[in-house]
């Protein structure tokens, strides 16, 4: 009984900390990091999520910094965007929250940056209507890296996602079965300054463009024109 005590204190506590520290950081400073993220991609192509897979893609979550905790019972919480692809344009960012669980022998703390590569409107759609767990609501698969690596892979996974984490610069396929993706409201209203769907956001394009959005949208456009 002590023992699962101390586990629920202790990830409880992290918990505050990354909710305290998120809540400190305003949507600008999220989407610059997410900018910081995809500048990787294009600086280390022979390491980064192929450009052919995210040229291909429908949509993309990104979510710097996902905070992972464990005292034999392990947690995730994370904040990011979500943009999806509309005849080669990019919407604009839907804030998203991702959150997970895990049991087993597992000791420590880390952060690390939390790609999602979207093959189709599906899983997206999903979210917009509540939220997905990914593994369960939609597979989810480690993804290929390298600039050499096809969009064809993926029907071979038959996944529907992929998943990458960066450290170092470097990108790797990554498992997060489990974790589960739902819009961050809170955010896209401080961010819009208005109440907005994640529709509206996504799909619609009845919000304002604020300047921040044009140099994501530009990263992530040299992301897939990588030769």
């Amino acid at each position: 009984m002590k023992i699962f005590k101390k586990c629920f204190f202790f990830i409880f506590s992290i918990f505050l900390i990354s909710n305290y520290v998120f809540a400190g950081l305003d949507e600008d400073k999220k989407i610059n990091y997410a900018i910081e993220v995809l500048k990787d991609i294009q600086e280390i192509p022979e390491a980064g999520i192929p450009p052919n897979l995210l040229k291909n893609s429908y949509g993309i979550i990104i979510i710097p910094g996902l905070v992972k905790v464990g005292f034999y019972v392990g947690a995730t919480y994370g904040q990011g965007i979500l943009m999806i692809k509309n005849n080669n344009i990019w919407s604009n960012p839907c804030f998203v929250k991702m959150t997970g669980g895990s049991f087993g022998l597992q000791i420590g703390a880390q952060s690390t940056d939390i790609i999602l590569v979207f093959k189709s409107q599906k899983s997206i759609d999903a979210i917009t209507k509540g939220k997905i767990t990914l593994g369960a609501d939609a597979a989810v698969a480690a993804g290929p890296v390298g600039r050499m690596v096809g969009a064809g892979t993926d029907i071979k996974l038959q996944s529907e996602i992929f998943s990458y984490s960066r450290s170092r610069g470097l990108f790797a396929g990554i498992a997060l079965e489990g974790s589960a993706i739902q819009i961050d409201d809170n955010a896209n209203i401080n961010f819009y300054k208005k109440e907005v769907s994640a529709k509206d956001i996504l799909y619609k394009n009845i919000v304002s463009n604020p300047v921040i959005v044009n140099s994501l949208k530009n990263q992530l456009q040299k992301c897939i024109n990588i030769k």
